[in-house]
């Protein structure tokens, strides 16, 4: 099953990919947006180094919103310190968290909540929790780019769209045994 799609210039989906940071069920109060001063849903996205064409998407999705930017927002140009939303886990976030090793990264935010299903066994679902959907599990997500220019700051930022997980994998939770390891013998 291919996950990747160009939906639009600035529009694509892209999998399979793991979730890192979601808060897909309520907003994240830590991401508080700038206009409307509500907080943010967000999730980071880790997407496999070896997933070229989600890459490739990614970067052809943000080369289009920055022609955009030239358009609308920078007189024409792209600016030569144009921030990218795609990171390279290797060089950023790997010593401080092993997840991100041998994948490149982004991070998306929307105001609006995200749709939220899982894939199982071919049937597809709505989630509701994070006993469905977590940091850490792997699926597709739907991204749409769109530049800024906020106080000075110019660069390409990323929507967060809907989400779907295809499968399980270890919960990015900050660890710690479960109660039940803690206290089965008693």
């Amino acid at each position: 099953m291919n996950l990747n799609l160009k939906k639009a210039d600035t529009a694509i989906r892209i999998g399979e990919v793991r979730f890192s940071y979601a808060f897909v069920f309520e907003p994240n109060q830590k991401a508080i947006d700038s206009k409307t001063g509500k907080p943010k849903y967000t999730c980071s996205i880790l997407i496999p180094k070896t997933n070229k064409e989600a890459i490739k998407l990614v970067e052809e999705a943000t080369d289009a919103a920055a022609q955009r930017g030239a358009e609308e927002k920078w007189k024409g140009k792209v600016p030569a310190m144009l921030k990218r939303p795609l990171r390279d886990g290797d060089k950023e976030k790997a010593d401080e968290d092993p997840a991100y090793e041998g994948m490149m990264f982004l991070n998306a935010t929307n105001l609006r909540k995200p749709g939220v299903q899982v894939l199982d066994d071919g049937d597809r679902y709505n989630a509701d929790s994070d006993d469905d959907f977590y940091s850490g599990c792997w699926g597709a997500v739907t991204l749409t780019f769109f530049p800024y220019d906020t106080s000075g700051n110019k660069g390409v930022g990323v929507s967060l769209g809907n989400l779907i997980k295809t499968r399980d994998d270890e919960r990015f939770s900050g660890g710690g045994e479960s109660a039940e390891d803690s206290f089965g013998d008693l």
